[in-house]
């Protein structure tokens, strides 16, 4: 497509159409600013308001911004050059947001990482897109990341800085001490609002994370969709269970709090009973998050008597959604609209749910409408209609993958993203996502992508062939389930393989939680393994269990 690349200061390719982005500026999607210039206009407007909240500590405009410009001076100090990135590995803390400003401020690209990654996944990002820096705990949640960190490191050629939070270890750098060094002298840069702001992974079917890359013109088109149609305002306190290292998770906790001058409150260990305190404390108004957030707040919520009065929105997305769901929670949360959403880290929030409280049916039975993105519907003849592939193009979308070979049959010439996911389109623009033609598994809002495990269990020696499928799950939205066919004499169970992948240092997370013994499985007639049968097998057998 002619005009559409640009170039980074490390060779990245971005995708910009300079008619299509003079559209996102005409349209007041692309802010030509930075979260840095808004958090610099709002310290300067309202020095004392409260941004941020955690378990030990609170942010004001002004602190935040303060400790950001330290830590950014000190990213000058060792040379960082805008376009350089640094990695973060941390909770749901408040530090996580303070790192996220300093690295807007400094021009550096953020690769946020959720803190579920062991070696095997870390060593390959922070390697694959050259890190210069990554801020990890000391330990969280009893896992030593400072020392994963120290392996990490051996097996890098050009390994990172480790800055530890929270806790001090010897060989690496003390975020506490980052601001007691001499920054003098260091100036910030002018940040381009078309440069990158921000790098995360996203698992695909390949088996290879990839690198998705916003600008901060087109992460902050988000906030303005969002605040556009739920009318976002300071009065708003968001509750923050939903990982910062996802696209979700970051929006809400380092760019709403800046724009909109509304508060994130953190929960870094989801815990629903705990959630709904939280709530109830601190007057949250604003959640999104995943299935199974929505199901255990409500379950904890009515186990304490408490309807949450305080909240108005439940965005929820992720996974697929329940209309029973919403219906319910919709009746017992009685002050709160609550609704479904349908997105990616690709295209975030590409439809915005019913904001009308009474309109339950659009709510519960639909993924919404599509906000600042276009939607096409695409057959398997490329025709379009109002059933088939999603395909999206909006301000929000990503402006490219860290790797272009990534980028292969994702994009059609008119720049439209081609999400893998099926959806039918109802009562005039509403959508209805049915599948994915992907096999990504998402758990508990963490996405799993089957032939990178498939890949490693495939050595097991108890395993002649396996294919993993996600299955639905009341708890976690869906659960893995590893169809294996074994070798002779051996039955491989799931303690088996949880074993071999741990010794691999794989996330638990992608760890089966089923396991299936077929004598063969079932292919086409070119050896490809028909995932969609062994779903189908799975659910006849799931349903007449039930009966």
């Amino acid at each position: 497509m002619a005009g559409e690349k640009r170039r980074t200061p490390q060779g990245w390719s971005l995708r910009i159409n300079p008619e299509r982005a003079k559209a996102a500026r005409d349209g007041g999607w692309w802010l030509d600013k930075t979260a840095a210039d808004y958090a610099e206009e709002l310290a300067a407007k309202e020095p004392g308001r409260i941004l941020v909240v955690d378990a030990v500590r609170t942010l004001d405009a002004t602190t935040l911004l303060s400790e950001a410009k330290t830590l950014a001076r000190g990213f000058v100090k060792r040379g960082f050059k805008p376009g350089d990135v640094v990695s973060m590995m941390l909770p749901n803390w408040h530090e996580s947001t303070v790192v996220a400003l300093a690295a807007c401020l400094a021009g550096v690209v953020l690769h946020p990482i959720v803190t579920a990654y062991r070696e095997a996944e870390v060593a390959f990002m922070l390697g694959d897109c050259g890190s210069r820096m990554i801020f990890v705990p000391e330990v969280f949640r009893g896992y030593d990341f400072a020392a994963m960190m120290r392996t990490v490191c051996e097996q890098l050629d050009r390994p990172p800085e480790v800055v530890t939070v929270r806790g001090e270890r010897g060989e690496f750098t003390d975020y506490a001490k980052m601001f007691a060094e001499d920054v003098g002298g260091a100036q910030l840069p002018k940040v381009d609002p078309d440069s990158v702001k921000i790098l995360i992974y996203t698992s695909g079917t390949t088996g290879r994370a990839k690198g998705v890359i916003h600008t901060h013109n087109s992460s902050l088109a988000v906030c303005v969709q969002v605040n556009r149609h739920w009318r976002i305002n300071g009065d708003d306190r968001f509750f923050i269970p939903s990982p910062v290292g996802h696209i979700g998770g970051s929006m809400y906790a380092f760019d709403m709090p800046v724009l909109f001058g509304a508060r994130a409150v953190l929960q870094d260990v989801w815990d629903a009973d705990e959630g709904v305190k939280i709530i109830d404390k601190e007057g949250c108004t604003f959640i999104a998050g995943a299935t199974p957030f929505l199901q255990q707040l409500l379950a904890s919520s009515r186990a304490v008597g408490s309807r949450l009065p305080s909240m108005r929105l439940f965005i929820c997305g992720g996974a697929s959604v329940p209309p029973a769901l919403i219906r319910e929670a919709k009746e017992y949360l009685t002050n709160c609209t609550v609704t479904r959403v349908y997105g990616s880290t690709e295209v975030p929030v590409a439809t915005v749910g019913s904001p009308d409280p009474g309109d339950t049916d659009h709510a519960a039975e639909t993924d919404g409408r599509p906000g600042a993105a276009t939607v096409k519907l695409v057959d398997a003849d490329g025709k379009e209609g109002e059933e088939g592939e999603i395909w999206l193009r909006g301000p929000q979308m990503l402006v490219g993958y860290l790797h272009l070979e990534d980028e292969q049959s994702t994009f059609d010439e008119d720049g439209f993203f081609r999400t893998g996911d099926l959806a039918q389109r109802v009562d005039g623009n509403y959508l209805v996502v049915s599948g994915r033609s992907k096999d990504l598994i998402i758990r508990n809002g963490e996405n799993i992508s089957p032939k990178e495990v498939e890949d490693i269990l495939g050595q097991h020696p108890k395993i002649a062939d396996i294919a993993i499928v996600g299955l639905p799950n009341q708890k976690t939205g869906e659960r893995a389930c590893a169809v294996i066919v074994p070798r002779a004499g051996e039955e491989p169970d799931v303690a088996d393989l949880r074993s071999f992948l741990e010794e691999r240092r794989v996330a638990r997370f992608k760890i089966p939680e089923q396991v299936e013994l077929w004598t063969e499985l079932p292919r086409n007639p070119a050896g490809k393994i028909l995932k969609n049968k062994i779903r189908d097998a799975l659910l006849a057998e799931m349903r007449q269990g039930a009966n």
